[in-house]
């Protein structure tokens, strides 16, 4: 079976000053997905988005023949329930969180599925994936950190590669639709050994927006992704 990647930029690297544009630049070079990181200064040591930003920038979040990309938050915050619904009404796609920010893992992700978006799980470098035992038949995502999350431009660790794997057997062994997302120092020279482990979704910061021209990164890692 063949696999369909995605690639989903992260505007946590893009230029805060236009972000509409950049979004739409982005998506014009061939983003799937936007992911949108929101720190809370809390959960992890940066501040970063609210729902307000993603509400105005939804808009932006098409196509140039008018197809709406999706948009991905991931959520770094604790509490997460409240957040995760003004999320829903900004205009998000898919919400992620943490299961150690939650209180009670399956019932944020009710909380989300109720608003008629996909849930998706996050787990950081040291975390294990044991809760996936209690939630893989609710969740649409898997977000695997492949650094430590609150800051971009971070190196890739290689014990992630482990996680990715077993992660891809877990949903595999589901026999669900899930997308098995990997975020955190992916470039055109690691992309390829990251879906090698079972990733089949992108998330890429610096790597594109701190480039010049993001068309030609996003096509030099579906070059690499084959």
């Amino acid at each position: 079976m063949t696999t369909t990647y995605r690639i989903a930029p992260s505007i946590l690297s893009a230029d805060f000053a236009r972000l509409g544009e950049e979004v739409k630049s982005v998506i014009d070079a061939g983003a799937d997905w936007i992911h949108f990181d929101v720190m809370d200064n809390h959960y992890v040591p940066n501040l970063t988005f609210g729902p307000m930003v993603c509400k105005a920038l939804k808009p932006h979040a098409k196509t140039a023949m008018g197809r709406a990309v999706p948009i991905d938050v991931h959520l770094m915050i604790s509490p997460v329930d409240a957040l995760a619904a003004s999320f829903a009404e900004a205009g998000a796609d898919l919400i992620s969180f943490h299961p150690d920010a939650s209180g009670h893992v399956h019932r944020s992700i009710q909380a989300i599925k109720s608003k008629g978006l996909k849930a998706g799980l996050v787990f950081n470098p040291a975390k294990p994936l044991d809760v996936l035992e209690w939630t893989i038949d609710e969740i649409d995502l898997v977000l695997i950190m492949s650094v430590n999350p609150g800051f971009g431009g971070q190196s890739f660790i290689d014990s992630a590669l482990r996680k990715i794997e077993q992660a891809r057997k877990w949903i595999d062994a589901s026999g669900r639709d899930i997308r098995l997302e990997v975020d955190g120092g992916i470039k055109t020279d690691n992309i390829r050994r990251v879906a090698n482990a079972g990733a089949d979704t992108f998330v890429a910061g610096s790597a594109i927006f701190g480039k010049p021209d993001y068309k030609a990164v996003i096509e030099q890692m579906r070059v690499a992704l084959g």
